[in-house]
C-alpha cells in the first residue's frame, strides 16, 4: 500500500493496483481494480472509509470472505451492492493481515548466514506478525531454483510434526544458499491484532487475503497453519514502536536477536518509520541485535521524492520489495517470496 500520509488518490490506488501489483498473479483482482478504478460511484463509497481501510486487498479480501467468487466486474459489483454493509464491517474490523509464508525463502540465506558468522542460534522478533507464520522458517522445506539447478534444504523429516509447506522460490546471483536449516530457540511477534490460528474465524481470514487464483499460496497456507499450531508462537498486541524494545528484553542473551518485517512500514507515516529505525539502531548498539527489512518501494521513496538507499533504482523496485540486512541492500524479492535477486 502507498505509504501513510501519501495522499494518493483512490482511483489511482486501485488502478495501480490493476495494472501494477496484480496483473500475473490474479487476472481477477487485476481486472475488478481497474473497473473500480473507473467507478466514481463505488470509489465515493470506499472514499467514506478511513485512509488505511480503502486500500484494495482488504476491499476485495472482504468480500471473498463474505463469499464473492471469481467472476466478470458486473457480478462482483452486483455483490458489492447486495453485501455493501457486511463488506464495509468486515473492512472496518480487520486488516490486510496476509500471513505470506512464502517470504520466509527469500529471508533464509540471511537467517542461516546470521546464525553461521554469529556461531549461536536465532531468536526471533517479527513486528506486523499477523498470526506469526513467518516465524517458523526452521520448521519449513525449501527448493531454490537458479534455472539450472535446484537446491533444497529442509528439516528432518519426522513422522511426530505435520508436513511442512515446501517454499519454491527462484534465485539470481550470488544467494549464499544454506546447508542446513538455522537453529531458532525463541520466536515472537507484535501485531495490533494477533490472529490465532486455532481460531476458525482468524484462518478464513488469512485465506480470503490470498488471491483467488493462487491455490498454491492457499495450500501452502493451511500447512503452515499446522506448523505453527503445534507450537503457537508468542503474540502480544499492540503498536509495534511501543512494544519493540520490552518484547526484545525478553528474548534469550544467550541467542542472537533478529527483528524481521516484510510489509510492514507503509501502514506507518513517516514519523512512526523514522521511531523505529531510531529503535533498531539502539537495539543494534545494546543488544547486538540484526534487522532484516523486506519492504517495496512505496516506504523505501520518500515524500519528497527521496530514498533511503539512494544507491538503489527506483525501475527495479517496481512491483518488488527490497530485503536489506541492518540498513544494507542485499536483494530484490517478490512480494510473495517466489524470487529472491541477490545483489
Amino acid at each position: 500500500m502507498p505509504a501513510a500520509g501519501s495522499g494518493t488518490g483512490t482511483a489511482e490506488w486501485y488502478r495501480h493496483f490493476g495494472t501494477v501489483d496484480a496483473p500475473g498473479s490474479s487476472p481477477c483482482y487485476a481486472d475488478w481494480s481497474v473497473h473500480i478504478a473507473g467507478d466514481p460511484e463505488l470509489i465515493a463509497r470506499i472514499d467514506e472509509w478511513p485512509y488505511n481501510k480503502r486500500q484494495p486487498l482488504l476491499m476485495l479480501a472482504a468480500a471473498r470472505f463474505l463469499g464473492a467468487g471469481m467472476s466478470p466486474y458486473a457480478e462482483f459489483r452486483k455483490f458489492l451492492d447486495e453485501h455493501w454493509d457486511e463488506v464495509s464491517r468486515i473492512v472496518l474490523s480487520r486488516a490486510t493481515q496476509t500471513n505470506e509464508v512464502g517470504r520466509c525463502a527469500t529471508l533464509l540465506p540471511s537467517l542461516a548466514a546470521i546464525a553461521a558468522t554469529e556461531g549461536r542460534p536465532l531468536a526471533l522478533i517479527e513486528v506486523g506478525a499477523s498470526a506469526g507464520l513467518a516465524l517458523f522458517p526452521d520448521r519449513y522445506s525449501y527448493e531454490f531454483d537458479d534455472g539450472g539447478t535446484v537446491t533444497r534444504v529442509g528439516p528432518h523429516a519426522s513422522g511426530e510434526r505435520p508436513e511442512p509447506p515446501v517454499l519454491r522460490c527462484r534465485t539470481s546471483g550470488p544467494v549464499p544458499l544454506p546447508d542446513s536449516l538455522p537453529e531458532v530457540v525463541w520466536r515472537a511477534g507484535i501485531d495490533l491484532n494477533p490472529l490465532d490460528v486455532r481460531n476458525p474465524d482468524d484462518v478464513a481470514w488469512l485465506e480470503a487475503l490470498i488471491w483467488p487464483e493462487q491455490e498454491f499460496r492457499r495450500e501452502r497456507l493451511r500447512r503452515a497453519i499446522a506448523v505453527a499450531r503445534e507450537d503457537p508462537p508468542l503474540l502480544v498486541a499492540g503498536d509495534l514502536n511501543a512494544q519493540l524494545p520490552s518484547l526484545a528484553a525478553q528474548a534469550p542473551a544467550d541467542a542472537a536477536l533478529v527483528v524481521l518485517h516484510s510489509a510492514v512500514m507503509g501502514y506507518l507515516n513517516a514519523d512512526g518509520r523514522a521511531q523505529f529505525r531510531a529503535t533498531m539502531q539502539g537495539l543494534a548498539r545494546d543488544r547486538g541485535c540484526h534487522w532484516l527489512s523486506n519492504e517495496g518501494e512505496t516506504v523505501i521513496f520518500q515524500e519528497d521524492g527521496s530514498s533511503v538507499v539512494p544507491e538503489m533504482d527506483a525501475g527495479r523496485l517496481r512491483g518488488n520489495f527490497l530485503l536489506q540486512h541492518d540498513g544494507r541492500p542485499v536483494a530484490i524479492t517478490g512480494p510473495h517470496g517466489q524470487r529472491l535477486d541477490w545483489l
